[in-house]
């Protein structure tokens, strides 16, 4: 049998050489053999069918306008499905590399770091854009709630390289960079990469998913600066206008919420995003979001899951310290205090409220205690932190 190399492939075909070199590694050239580092194909290979994201993914041409058309760039969090469905989601996809990736996906917001790091692991250093990006944003965090902080620092750098090299790539693939960069600074407290684009300017180009949980990013960004209302009001606007058929983005856009309208002292609406976040969540266990956000949404854990989900509460409680201690191992120190953590979780849903200004009063009849209770707790924390004073919880206390 005949074979021809890579590049007499790809000019029969009118491909790029990375498009061809990636078809071979999905096995979709039936024949096509490697000899070390090089790929043979049969002479007689019938050109596979190749779409406009086979081509972005190898970083070929550009897609003039448009959506960024990404398959595997989280595909599990760019995926529609009913509550309860979300393992069969994953199990629809065909074998390949957006499987793998989903599969990851849903190992991580699940709670499971390490099957979601292992998982993740191969794709570090693919040649499919999507796919590598995807897998440094996962493997990053699942290494940082199993505290290989190492780890979890170079594929978080991988990101900021990628970032980088985004300039001279095409618009789709300054896109993801951006996306998957924002992604694992803005959670982190970590102050944003230099070069990010604005928002607006790589939103249009991701797919609909993926906008969704870029806007969960920028309110998330919004809350930090101490802007409650505006990022609630991205919350609510992105919820209305189609997030909410994304269940992962829909999860933590709910979750933003509540941190916005506990800090706004508006504890109906902050209740009722927890429990629309719960809702989304339980029937398939998601419950990474809440441990990982469960410091900064003042107490509403406390007083609204723990009562009627004991088991799962703890369950969230194990994900928050383990999540928090690799947060303060990789956090920049520049970016504030350090984060107390030798508190109880009721100390520390106590000590939040308190540094935002609320009184016993309104923390007791929140978590539905006793104003004494919530003064003994609140001494408890003090006497932990070596503070004197209320005003001074502040500077241990999460945003």
């Amino acid at each position: 049998m005949d074979y021809l190399t890579v590049r007499e492939t790809a000019e029969t075909w009118n491909l790029s050489l990375r498009t061809v070199q990636q078809l071979c590694a999905q096995g979709r050239i039936p024949g096509a053999k490697k000899f070390g580092k090089f790929w043979a194909i049969p002479a007689g290979a019938a050109k596979p069918q190749v779409s406009q994201q086979d081509q972005l993914l190898a970083e070929g041409p550009s897609v003039p306008g448009g959506q960024l058309d990404a398959a595997n760039l989280m595909p599990l969090m760019n995926t529609p499905f009913l509550p309860g469905r979300c393992r069969a989601a994953v199990e629809a996809m065909a074998p390949g590399p957006r499987r793998d990736i989903a599969l990851a996906e849903y190992h991580y917001f699940t709670g499971h770091p390490e099957e979601a790091a292992q998982e993740a692991q191969p794709y570090l250093d693919s040649d499919d854009v999507g796919a590598r990006l995807s897998a440094c944003l996962v493997y990053a965090y699942a290494n940082l709630s199993i505290g290989e902080i190492c780890r979890a620092k170079f594929a978080l750098g991988e990101l900021s390289t990628s970032l980088a090299a985004a300039g001279e790539r095409s618009p789709q693939f300054q896109a993801a960079s951006a996306f998957v960069a924002a992604a694992g600074a803005v959670l982190l407290h970590l102050p944003l990469p230099e070069g990010l684009p604005d928002t607006q300017d790589f939103l249009p180009l991701l797919p609909q998913g993926l906008r969704a949980f870029a806007l969960y990013i920028q309110a998330h960004y919004l809350y930090l600066k101490g802007e409650y209302g505006p990022s609630a009001g991205l919350v609510e606007g992105a919820l209305s206008m189609g997030a909410a058929a994304y269940p992962i983005p829909a999860l933590y856009l709910h979750l933003v919420a509540v941190m916005d309208y506990m800090s706004l002292k508006q504890t109906e609406k902050a209740r009722a995003h927890l429990l629309a976040a719960w809702a989304l969540a339980q029937p398939d266990d998601l419950i990474e979001g809440f441990g990982e956000h469960h410091g900064l949404l003042g107490g509403m854990l406390e007083a609204e899951i723990k009562p009627a989900w004991p088991e799962d509460f703890k369950r969230v409680i194990a994900i928050t310290y383990r999540f928090s201690a690799g947060w303060r191992k990789v956090h920049n120190p520049e970016t504030g205090h350090d984060v107390a953590d030798d508190l109880t979780t009721t100390e520390f849903a106590v000590s939040m409220l308190a540094a935002r200004g609320w009184t016993n009063q309104e923390i007791a009849a929140h978590l539905r205690i006793s104003p004494n209770t919530v003064k003994r707790y609140l001494s408890a924390a003090m006497e932990k932190l070596h503070i004197s004073h209320r005003q001074d919880l502040k500077q241990f206390m999460l945003r």
